[in-house]
């Protein structure tokens, strides 16, 4: 018995290198983007994505289409679950920045957002954001996500 057992363990520690050299390098045998994407997990009250979306399209959509005519991101998507009751989220919202330096705070950029936006669509936002949508849906989670790419063997 104790020979089958240091048999095994000697086997499993030989195994051990050989996993390891299996990984994967990165810039070798995967790319990283430069393009960073952030992604909210948002959990909608049933029957209310519809009524939710109303309002992303008022705010979300619309101030992502202004940060987008002014090239402080490069892209935006919406994905809405078809299984809507299952899980801990049943719609994503994601924002795509050209790299990292686009999330970093910058004032003339704010200053142009806000000049583009306008005061009367930040007082809608404000309202929708804290009267509305507390009553639709919960954010349950925040991400920072790149895209990966694999290279074939």
């Amino acid at each position: 018995m104790n020979r089958l057992i240091t048999i095994l363990a000697a086997t499993a520690l030989t195994a051990l290198p050989a996993t390891a050299m299996a990984q994967l390098e990165p810039y070798a045998d995967y790319t990283v983007s430069d393009s960073v994407s952030t992604v909210t997990t948002v959990k909608v009250n049933a029957n209310m994505i519809d009524r939710y979306l109303e309002g992303v399209r008022r705010t979300w959509v619309a101030s992502n289409e202004a940060s987008k005519r002014l090239g402080h991101i490069q892209d935006y998507a919406i994905y809405v679950s078809d299984l809507p009751n299952s899980g801990d989220f049943n719609l994503l919202l994601v924002v795509t920045f050209a790299n990292t330096a686009d999330l970093a705070p910058n004032r003339e950029r704010y200053q142009a957002f806000m000049r583009e936006w306008g005061q009367r669509n930040r007082e809608m936002t404000e309202e929708v954001t804290t009267t509305v949508y507390p009553n639709l849906r919960e954010i349950t989670g925040e991400y920072l996500m790149r895209q990966l790419t694999i290279n074939p063997q």
